[in-house]
C-alpha cells in the first residue's frame, strides 16, 4: 500500500463521510426538542465530503492530471507540460491497492504510457510502449529492431529547443514509424547508450523514452509489469516552462499519439 496522494484522498473521503453520516445517524434517535444546530466539524464534513468524494471518483477511475519534470519523452512532451491520463483504457482499479476490478484494454504498441516505476512504485514514470508481451526487441547503432524487423527511422532536420529543451539542440530529429505508429525521436549522435536483445515476458512491456540518449527505461531496468500501469496519456492541457516565457500556448490542446 502506497501512502500517496490518493491515500490521503481515501482517507478523507472515509473520515468526512463517517463525521456526516453518523451525526445524521444519531440525530434520528435523539428527541426532536433537541438542538438543530450542527457542530462546525460536522458543517465542514458536510460541505467537503462531495467535493472529495468526486475528486476521488474522478482521479481514480477516470482522468487524472500529471506533470512532465524531464526530458526523457522529448520531442512529443517537454518539461513543463501538464498532462491528462486515461485511467480505465487498460482496466478500473482501485485506489491505493492498484487491484484491478474491471477488465478493459491492454496497452498497444505506440502508447504513451504512465506506469509506477518497478524499482519504486512511489515514483511514476512516462514512456512508449515498444514491446508487447513475447515480443524480441533489439536495440543496436540507435537503431531499433522489433521481432527481427528494424523499424523505419526518416531524418526530419536538426533539433532546435526552446526554454529548457534547448539542451537537446544539435540532436537528430526523426521520424519513428513503430509498425503503423508514426512519432518523432531525438538522437544524439556520438553519445554511447545500453545495446542488446531484449524478450519482453509475458505480462510485461518494453518501454523507451522518445529522447533515445536522454532516457531512462527498460533497456536499463528491464520491463513494465501489468500491475504498474496507470493510465495512457492522451492530452496536454497545459504548458509551462520559465525559461521560455512561462505559457506555451501553442501546446495547449494538443492530442498525443
Amino acid at each position: 500500500m502506497d501512502f500517496d496522494f490518493s491515500f490521503f484522498l481515501v482517507m478523507a473521503t472515509a473520515l468526512t463521510g463517517i463525521i456526516w453520516g453518523g451525526y445524521a445517524l444519531l440525530r434520528r434517535f435523539q428527541p426532536a426538542t433537541a438542538p438543530a444546530k450542527e457542530p462546525t466539524i460536522v458543517e465542514y464534513a458536510r460541505s467537503f465530503f462531495p467535493i472529495v468524494l468526486i475528486v476521488l471518483l474522478l482521479r481514480s477511475f477516470l482522468v487524472e492530471p500529471f506533470r512532465i519534470p524531464s526530458g526523457s519523452m522529448m520531442p512529443t512532451l517537454l518539461i513543463g507540460d501538464f498532462i491528462l491520463v486515461n485511467k480505465y483504457t487498460y482496466g478500473i482499479r482501485l485506489p491505493v491497492l492498484n487491484t484491478k476490478i474491471v477488465e478493459m484494454g491492454e496497452p498497444e504498441r505506440g502508447d504513451i504510457v504512465v506506469f509506477r516505476f518497478p524499482k519504486d512504485p512511489k515514483v511514476d514514470y512516462i514512456k512508449r510502449v515498444i514491446g508487447l508481451p513475447g515480443d524480441r526487441i533489439a536495440y543496436y547503432n540507435k537503431q531499433l529492431y522489433v521481432n527481427g524487423e528494424a523499424i523505419k527511422q526518416t531524418a526530419i532536420a536538426e533539433y532546435q529547443g526552446v526554454g529548457q529543451g534547448s539542451v537537446m539542440n544539435g540532436a537528430r530529429l526523426l521520424s519513428e514509424d513503430l509498425k503503423g505508429v508514426n512519432h518523432d525521436i531525438l538522437i544524439r549522435e556520438g553519445q554511447p547508450s545500453v545495446q542488446g536483445e531484449f524478450t519482453v515476458p509475458e505480462g510485461q512491456y518494453f518501454v523507451m523514452g522518445d529522447n533515445r540518449d536522454n532516457s531512462n527505461d527498460s533497456r536499463y531496468w528491464g520491463t513494465v509489469p501489468e500491475s504498474h500501469l496507470v493510465g495512457k496519456a492522451f492530452f496536454i492541457w497545459m504548458s509551462w516552462d520559465w525559461e521560455n516565457g512561462g505559457i506555451a500556448f501553442d501546446r495547449l490542446g494538443t492530442i498525443l499519439n
